[in-house]
């Protein structure tokens, strides 16, 4: 199997910076795109930032020029940098992987379990 470990969040003030780490782990034999998303309470799940495995990157719009996707291909690790945060990012955010497993000929979607980032002073 392929885990996906989110970690980072927590309470900031507006303004504040956070960074959220997603670590993969298991029988991975390669990992396409990262990405993360967020999810706000009654609000469906939204993309937030993507990477690819060659560093490309697309953010929407909402976070650009504010957030920062980032991985370490070596480590099958990718951050999100979250600076001048604002009430309206607050969201649980998940990480998601595209991922192909040792012996397997398909890519499929892996997700953390979700970390909580909440904006307020």
């Amino acid at each position: 199997q392929v885990q996906l470990v989110e970690s980072g969040g927590g309470l900031v003030q507006p303004g504040g910076s956070l960074r959220l780490s997603c670590a993969a782990s298991g029988s991975i034999f390669s990992i396409n795109a990262m990405g993360w998303y967020r999810q706000a309470p009654g609000k469906q799940r939204e993309l937030v930032a993507r990477i690819t495995s060659g560093g490309s990157t697309n953010y929407v719009d909402s976070v650009k020029g504010r957030f920062t996707i980032s991985r370490d291909n070596a480590k099958n690790t990718a951050y999100l940098q979250m600076n001048s945060l604002k009430p309206e990012d607050t969201a649980v955010y998940y990480c998601k992987a595209v991922a192909k497993r040792w012996y397997s000929s398909s890519w499929r979607d892996y997700w953390g379990q979700g970390t909580q980032v909440t904006v307020s002073s």
